[in-house]
């Protein structure tokens, strides 16, 4: 376990502020690293690999043990750019539950993964394989066209049980919250995810 290890920007327990478990507590691992680099990312520190931030699993576990943690959230960046296995295989020796975020744009492991979120973005879709085996599709919202490629990406899921959720980038929220408003009540298919976490000012 102690040989594996990461670039870590950051982690913390906090709130997951976004999608199906909104409001819950969670311990979140963001990863450095990513392929894709959105003009409205809000987590644009992560983005570079710096050889300082890498750290061992060993290390990752223990600072989790200091909170009451049930759930485990692994972002980014873009996680599936490493081998996450070691990672998720100590985590689930541990019975947390295991939640991943992921463009889909890497292959996912999901062995012992028990909620994948995917969150496509244009500039690099999603694997075809990956549409598989979510638990939820989350579309981010800047400006009304964005709606047909959210249309476009959930066509490619096929779970009944997959959950479908349209975001308003943050930035522009107030400006594209009435047309999602708007489109839910039109498509009930979809549901709205907030950022709750900015709204209460936390991490």
């Amino acid at each position: 376990m102690k040989k594996t290890i990461y670039p870590i920007k950051e982690s913390f327990y906090s709130i997951q502020g976004e999608g199906f478990y909104y409001g819950t507590a969670a311990y979140f691992i963001r990863f450095e690293g990513c392929n894709i680099k959105c003009d409205w990312c809000d987590t644009k520190e992560s983005w570079d690999i710096k050889k300082k931030d890498f750290i061992s699993v060993h290390k990752i576990i223990s600072s989790i043990n200091n909170f009451q943690v049930k759930t485990v959230i692994i972002t980014g960046g873009e996680p599936t750019m490493w081998n996450l296995y070691p990672l998720i295989k100590e985590l689930k020796k541990r019975r947390y539950r295991i939640h991943i975020e992921t463009s889909g744009s890497y292959p996912i492991q999901e062995k012992y993964i028990d909620w994948i979120t995917i969150s496509p973005k244009k500039r690099k879709l999603p694997l075809q394989e990956n549409y598989k085996k979510i638990n939820e599709l989350k579309i981010v919202i800047s400006n009304e066209n964005d709606l047909y490629f959210a249309e476009e990406q959930a066509k490619y899921v096929l779970s009944t049980n997959c959950f479908l959720f349209l975001q308003p980038e943050w930035k522009n929220i107030f400006g594209v919250l009435p047309k999602i408003i708007s489109y839910v009540k039109k498509n009930p298919k979809w549901r709205i995810s907030l950022q709750i976490h900015k709204m209460l000012n936390i991490s």
